[in-house]
């Protein structure tokens, strides 16, 4: 061990922020315990939204269905459906800004301009899978209630309103003689979908989707027996449906010093612990935070530590692309280590490294959260699809390499699980698809 590293695990390990002093063990128990409360209905930081979606049904070949994906700087619509050999095909694909996103729109803009964007493939399908990832409370008849708009989306009339119902309307109104029925989603239930159409030939036992982009989001299904807070539903209990997890407000009860500070600096203090400590919307920031702590020590050179003080807050990118190439020139962090000492880049390098270490710790403890709360995965030859999305979880550096380290460290004994790790591209319009075939 280095005396540079050494210097880096002794600033953390007082400031509780070393991958260290993660307990994994410990951090499962109370991510398992928060589910249980978010199904049964008790407060919880972990809401376990029920979708009424279910992943078991055989997908049709030959048949169509319209998609449409809301959730982020675009809005895209198609016409999909699976050929004979169960792969994808994706025609009359469209791509626009999304509603809201450029000013502030009524109710009836709002879904006119939806209604407008699949007027030209609505008679070619009865069914609509609706991939809108903001605040939805889905309801059992599949459609959702929208909570509120996010990412910077005006439509405040649109609040509280049925999407499903409301777009339905909006397509009558305007003459469409055709019946049809939606199916509303957010892109982590997407994403688990998605997987179960990329790989028609593989026998897994069951589906996992998971996101880690500016985001932290996961899901699993679950028996309808175990949906506490449903029991007045009267659900089937022979059947299953997914869970939206909603894990990046998992609280931390562990939770570092810099991490409380960054948490009190953010739009939502108090809440989405887990996102802060591991997303890419945060890394960059938290990370200033530990290099703001030490300036204030003297783990640095003065020289150094003014210069990183001139440099101020970091976005996650800078703070990535340093550890993939501490020599590239392009980058602040390594222009401010070119003008000093070989051991200020040493410690910035180790700071930086032991943040995304216990990043990739405390996202493997969702991973294991949701593998086991599964009950799936026990044999090798029929392991679990988890199929994970976002850019962030393939940028980190060497990000995947190190989750995994830690999964298969944790599933051990009789925990023992088999999964694969798939990738997968256009997740929201897929599974939005899939999710309209089967449901």
């Amino acid at each position: 061990m280095s005396e540079e590293f050494t210097v880096v695990k002794d600033f953390l390990g007082k400031m509780n922020m070393f991958h260290e002093q993660v307990d994994m063990e410990k951090a499962y128990q109370h991510f398992l315990t928060e589910m249980e409360k978010g199904l049964n209905g008790e407060k919880s930081s972990l809401q376990m939204i029920p979708t009424f979606i279910e992943s078991e049904m055989e997908i049709p070949v030959n048949e169509k269905v319209i998609v449409m994906d809301a959730g982020g700087t675009n809005f895209r619509t198609a016409l999909i459906h699976f050929d004979e050999n169960r792969q994808v095909v994706i025609d009359s694909f469209r791509k626009s800004p999304m509603p809201g996103s450029d000013r502030i729109l009524t109710f009836d803009e709002f879904f006119d301009i939806l209604a407008d964007s699949i007027m030209d493939i609505v008679e070619d399908s009865g069914k609509i899978g609706f991939c809108f990832s903001y605040p939805t409370e889905i309801t059992p008849d599949k459609d959702g209630r929208l909570i509120k708009f996010v990412k910077e989306v005006q439509a405040p009339e649109v609040e509280g309103k049925m999407i499903g119902k409301s777009l339905l309307e909006r397509l009558k109104s305007r003459g469409v003689k055709r019946d049809h029925k939606i199916v509303i989603l957010n892109d982590t239930v997407a994403t688990l979908l998605t997987g179960k159409g990329s790989a028609p030939e593989r026998n897994y036992e069951d589906y996992l989707g998971f996101i880690l982009g500016t985001g932290l989001n996961s899901c699993y299904s679950e028996s309808n027996e175990n949906i506490h807070k449903l029991d007045a539903i009267h659900l089937d209990g022979t059947h299953s449906q997914i869970i939206n997890v909603e894990s990046g407000n998992l609280s931390v009860p562990e939770r570092g010093k810099l991490d409380k500070i960054l948490d009190e600096k953010t739009s939502a203090p108090g809440s989405y612990f887990l996102e802060k400590m591991t997303s890419g919307a945060y890394f960059g920031a938290l990370v200033s935070e530990v290099l703001f702590e030490a300036e204030k020590s003297d783990i640095f050179d003065k020289g150094f530590t003014s210069e990183l003080e001139i440099a101020g807050n970091l976005n996650t990118r800078q703070v990535n692309e340093f550890l993939q190439n501490p020599f590239m020139k392009e980058n602040i962090l390594t222009k401010i280590c070119d003008r000093h000492h070989e051991r200020n880049r040493d410690i910035l390098y180790f700071l930086i490294d032991c943040m995304l270490e216990r990043a990739a710790k405390l996202i493997a403890v969702n991973m294991a959260g949701i593998i086991l709360k599964s009950g799936k995965g026990e044999s090798p030859v029929r392991p679990i699809c988890l199929t994970v999305d976002g850019t962030t979880f393939y940028a980190y550096h060497k990000f995947q390499f190190r989750v995994e380290k830690y999964l298969n460290e944790f599933l051990t004994g009789d925990r023992k699980r088999y999964y694969d790790i798939i990738k997968v591209e256009d997740a929201p319009l897929i599974g939005a698809a899939i999710a309209a075939l089967t449901n």
